[in-house]
């Protein structure tokens, strides 16, 4: 049956596009993280116009089973990641383990002073110098959380510059001499993306993200770092354990 015959018995031609594309990351043609062909040999492989692609691929977006990124292509969405909650939380490790690559990279790093909040987290004075640090973490090409760290100025000098040549906290903690930390907290809510973590996350406005605030302590139980983190939630899913 051609796909014209077939949408004349009323099924629509983006739908059929769609399956054809879903049977094909089914059957392993293409894999998670792999770039579709572009709209136009999408188009000519399925006889149809591009707008007809366009919304069927939108169909498999709004499904999590594609990712469209701007100025680069469509990308077959990896499996939601499972990031286990407990006293060892390594972002880098978590990612590894489910075979893939992870990737930081700050944003900006920045001058702040402790609010009342922060200092009772970070066990400092209500004012005190903070280094204040914007970064993004990613899943292979995968956007997964955008999170904000903020720690003592004045027992982490310059911060900003050793995480962003090193783009993990670990080995930035390193650097400071301390080779090892434990989750003292963790605070898990629902939120909605805003505009800028949108961009950043590759998600389209109003999608759901879980907010994670935690605090990191030194094996002596002094806190090292407070965090702020947003994960895109149909991404991740969160394994609480022991």
């Amino acid at each position: 049956m051609s796909m014209q015959d077939t949408a004349s018995s009323g099924v629509a031609l983006w739908r059929l596009v769609a399956d054809g594309i879903e049977r094909g990351i089914a059957d392993g043609r293409f894999a998670a993280g792999d770039k579709l062909p572009g709209e136009m040999e999408i188009a000519e492989t399925y006889r149809v116009n591009r707008h007809t692609v366009r919304r069927a691929l939108a169909a498999l977006a709004e499904r999590g089973i594609v990712r469209a990124e701007r100025g680069s292509g469509t990308y077959v969405e990896a499996q939601k990641l499972a990031y286990p909650l407990r006293s060892r939380t390594r972002f880098s490790e978590i990612v590894g383990a489910e075979g893939r690559e992870p990737h930081g990279r700050m944003i900006e790093a920045s001058e702040d002073v402790a609010t009342r909040e922060l200092a009772r987290e970070l066990g400092l004075k209500t004012g005190a110098p903070l280094v204040r640090i914007e970064a993004i973490r990613l899943a292979d090409r995968t956007p997964i959380c955008v999170s904000t760290t903020w720690l003592s100025a004045e027992r982490f000098p310059g911060a900003g510059t050793v995480f962003s040549a090193t783009r993990s906290m670990t080995k930035m903690l390193e650097h400071y001499g301390i080779s090892d930390y434990r989750r003292g907290a963790t605070r898990i809510t629902a939120g909605i993306v805003d505009a800028t973590d949108a961009v950043r996350l590759d998600l389209p406005l109003g999608r759901p993200i879980l907010v994670v605030d935690a605090t990191d302590l030194d094996l002596q139980g002094k806190p090292l770092v407070t965090k702020h983190s947003r994960f895109a939630a149909e991404r991740v899913e969160f394994v609480v354990e022991p």
